[in-house]
């Protein structure tokens, strides 16, 4: 009897083990399906805010007669808001020096941003610049920037953000400033067009500097418009200097002499009119020029179709980005896109 009893225990044990695995198997699929069920909520979606996001521009503040205090503070502000990353249109005025001394200070002083730092070039970063002898220091001051400002396939600022560069090309290997990067299913891009006429300079004989930098921002807009439309983007985003008149309407010039004048702006405002014709997200381009368009400190985005123009009226501004929505990007706190 005691022999029995011995051998039924294990047998017993077994069958318990046996029944308590079969109980976990049968409970881990209602536990996957319950983990994999995202929460409701109530009103907009989740996943819809979750690809909303917004980034900070800084408008230049130093071209409009602040000094260096100007730019730490929206350096220091931009840094703090919520933003992917920061845009700084412009790193001295025309009134400074264009010396090494400065660029490397303005370097140190924009990848202090506790956000990713990009940097747009100005005019008067370069385009500007003088020698010694009173002559145009533009293409030497220029190769400098690129030098100091891009000479990887990064941003500034404590965190990095990855960019491509223009320069990744062999045929334009000097044009590092112009730069893309992906965000939340919108392509956004830098493109160096100074705001005094493109750099275009009215000597006689070759205009050298600014016909080869035509050539390189026309593929450059090519190359972001193919990207965009194979990549499914939903937008572009376009930072420049100078404001080459996309939105304006037909006949009008931005030049007050436009009939004794070359438009430095003529074949770049055409070819992004083409290509934004063809294009189905939203075109946002973003200057540093304050201009009356803008309405004193009022920043609005100006539509024209599916082209959108922001003038920079604050040293800076902060603008949401809504995939999905109809109103794709908007001013955070100031005038909003009206959906088209």
């Amino acid at each position: 009897m005691i022999c029995a009893t011995r051998h039924r225990r294990p047998l017993l044990a077994a069958a318990a083990a046996l029944a308590a695995a079969m109980a976990v198997a049968a409970a881990m699929p209602a536990a996957r399906a319950a983990q994999a069920t995202p929460p409701r909520s109530n009103g907009s979606s989740t996943a819809q805010a979750a690809r909303e996001f917004q980034f900070s521009v800084i408008g230049h503040p130093l071209q409009h007669g602040r000094d260096e205090a100007a730019l730490k503070r929206a350096i220091a502000e931009a840094s703090q808001s919520d933003s992917a990353f920061v845009v700084a249109t412009g790193i001295k005025a025309v009134s400074e020096p264009c010396s090494d001394k400065l660029y490397t200070q303005r370097h140190a002083l924009l990848n202090e941003s506790a956000q990713p730092m990009i940097v747009s070039l100005a005019g008067s970063d370069w385009s500007a610049c003088l020698n010694s002898s009173g002559r145009s220091n533009a293409i030497e001051r220029l190769n400098r920037l690129r030098e100091l400002f891009y000479v990887d396939g990064e941003s500034l600022g404590a965190r990095r953000l990855p960019v491509t560069r223009l320069s990744s090309n062999a045929k334009f290997r000097s044009y590092a400033e112009n730069a893309h990067w992906e965000y939340g299913k919108v392509l956004f891009a830098t493109i160096n067009l100074p705001a005094n006429n493109n750099h275009f300079r009215p000597e006689a004989g070759r205009n050298s500097e600014f016909e080869d930098r035509l050539v390189a921002n026309r593929a450059w807009l090519h190359r972001l418009f193919t990207l965009a439309e194979r990549q499914k983007m939903q937008g572009i985003v376009l930072f420049s200097d100078g404001d080459p008149g996309v939105t304006a309407e037909e006949g009008f010039s931005l030049l007050p002499s436009f009939r004794t004048r070359q438009d430095g702006f003529a074949e770049v405002r055409k070819q992004i009119r083409t290509l934004a014709e063809k294009y189905k997200g939203k075109v946002l381009l973003i200057d540093a020029q304050r201009g009356a368009a803008a309405g004193g400190d009022a920043a609005a985005i100006q539509w024209r179709g599916n082209v959108g123009h922001l003038h920079m009226a604050a040293d800076w501004a902060e603008v949401r980005v809504a995939p999905g929505a109809a109103a794709l990007f908007s001013i955070k706190g100031g005038s909003a896109e009206a959906p088209q």
